[in-house]
């Protein structure tokens, strides 16, 4: 009967291997959802922030036109520098 025995425990260890096997993906797997749940909370607090710089930088639609204004002014200061220095 030792032969029996012995085999009949190969089951058992088998059947435990394997349960602890499923037991590691689940860990695995629930560990992965609850990450991933994070990121997605992460990335709804970015979208809110992008929203927020969107409707701040809106409003300043004048600075182009300030910009070519500043340029232009520049372009005229380095044209009377260069007719008072003589270059």
């Amino acid at each position: 009967m030792p032969s029996v025995i012995g085999a009949s425990t190969g089951w058992y260890i088998g059947l435990v291997l394997g349960v602890v096997v499923v037991a590691v993906a689940a860990a695995i797997v629930i560990t992965i959802v609850v990450l991933a749940s994070r990121i997605a909370q992460q990335a709804r607090t970015a979208v809110q922030g992008v929203e927020q710089v969107r409707e701040q930088t809106t409003e300043l639609a004048g600075v182009g036109q300030i910009n070519d204004s500043g340029v232009r002014i520049l372009h005229a200061a380095r044209a009377l520098r260069k007719v008072a220095v003589g270059k």
